[in-house]
């Protein structure tokens, strides 16, 4: 069992040149009232999680950054600001990549090991950079439920890749943009309901189970409550770990995960 939490904050409106006031207020949010809640949450229960932060992000919120590392988070790369890594050459790529982890290496004391793309894209050069780049693991692909190795042109990188899945995912249910003519919204009851379904099979089976979380959309005050009846449910069960991203990678490394 491994929580991770995207703390995006502005970057994905910045990225894209919008600086409406009351757009960035919502990123805003996130590390205003969401980081805080989802610290005091993980601290009650003494579950370690990880944060993926974006550079800019880190660099408009410093405080934050050394309160998620002084409460013993693990910290990855989530891009410089969010770029479309898709759409960037491999120079470029690899120079944002490396900005992004001394950047994070500087404010938060330790040198990160692992990268969460913005928006989960790769380019045909970014797993042959992770691995180039010597980071432990990525989590931005979809292949499996279970760790397994990141392959570059069909050839193992030795990196393990956490995979991910938007039905794990809290923006799917939860995000809304006020100019869409469809506002998709979801009662938090309905993702608990969701979220344990799909924890339930993955203990019957034996298997990861990785939530992908934002502090400004599950840092509300009825998605936190949501999200600690659900840690309460699945400490109900026996020999259910929870771990951090990088311990996660890292037992698959040692033990083997899905081939």
């Amino acid at each position: 069992m491994t929580l991770s939490f995207d703390m995006d904050t502005e970057t994905l409106l910045l990225r894209d040149s919008n600086t409406s006031p009351s757009r960035l207020s919502t990123g805003q949010y996130g590390a205003r009232a969401g980081v805080p809640r989802i610290l005091d949450l993980l601290a009650r229960y003494g579950i370690r999680s990880t944060f993926f932060i974006p550079a800019v992000s880190a660099l408009l919120y410093p405080d934050e950054v050394r309160a998620i590392t002084a409460a013993g988070h693990e910290i990855g790369v989530h891009g410089w600001i969010q770029e479309h890594t898709s759409r960037l050459g491999r120079d470029d790529e690899r120079m944002l990549m490396l900005r992004s982890l001394d950047t994070l290496e500087e404010l938060s004391g330790r040198r990160p090991v692992s990268i969460r793309t913005g928006s989960w894209e790769y380019s045909h050069n970014t797993a042959e950079l992770i691995a180039e780049l010597g980071l432990l693991y990525d989590s931005s692909l979809m292949a499996d439920d279970m760790p397994y190795e990141l392959l570059s042109n069909g050839e193992p990188t030795d990196v393990v890749e956490l995979p991910v899945e938007w039905i794990l995912d809290d923006y799917p249910y939860f995000g809304m943009t006020r100019d869409a003519d469809i506002r998709p919204y979801t009662p938090p009851t309905d993702v608990y309901d969701i979220w344990t379904r799909e924890f339930d099979v993955g203990y019957e089976e034996g298997s990861m189970f990785l939530l992908t979380m934002h502090p400004q959309i599950i840092g509300h005050r009825s998605r936190i409550t949501m999200l600690e009846e659900l840690i309460q449910y699945m400490r109900s069960k026996p020999g259910v770990w929870f771990a951090t991203h990088e311990d996660v990678a890292r037992h698959a490394k040692k033990y083997g995960g899905s081939n």
